[in-house]
């Protein structure tokens, strides 16, 4: 397999902003994000396409997204909404070749704005939404 991003994510040898973490999956914000609180669902367990993830790690994987997107409207950040998207295969717009959910919270008013972003996406500026999310987190 080739070095993926998410892989050094999960081992640790790559940063980032940590939002959950269980044995099977592993959550953090997204280092160029459409909307504050951004959060890319990871299974642990390397697989590039929907077609290569076993049924039960996609199951997890939307159960913690949900449990996100809860966070997201439910907590100090506020979000009207939430778009839970999976991109997959290059065709459908995934850029890191190994399975992952987008929570992306919204929020009123954003959509022209969100549309612009989804060009132009810049780095991440803070990770104080990790923490929001995090204390926002159902049980």
């Amino acid at each position: 397999m080739q070095s993926c991003n998410f892989c050094a994510i999960v081992a640790g040898e790559a940063p980032a902003a940590i939002v959950a973490e269980t044995d099977e999956l592993i959550a953090f914000l997204d280092v160029r994000p459409v909307s504050e609180g951004h959060t890319l669902v990871v299974p642990k367990r390397h697989a590039a396409r929907l077609a290569d993830l076993p049924a039960e790690d996609g199951t997890r994987m939307f159960a913690l997204g949900h449990r996100l997107a809860r966070a997201a409207r439910a907590g100090e950040l506020g979000a009207d909404g939430v778009n839970l998207v999976v991109n997959d295969g290059r065709e459908a717009f995934q850029t890191v070749d190994h399975v992952h959910l987008h929570v992306i919270p919204r929020f009123a008013g954003d959509k022209r704005a969100l549309l612009g972003r989804f060009l132009r996406r810049g780095p991440r500026t803070s990770d104080g939404a990790a923490l929001l999310l995090r204390a926002a987190l159902p049980d």
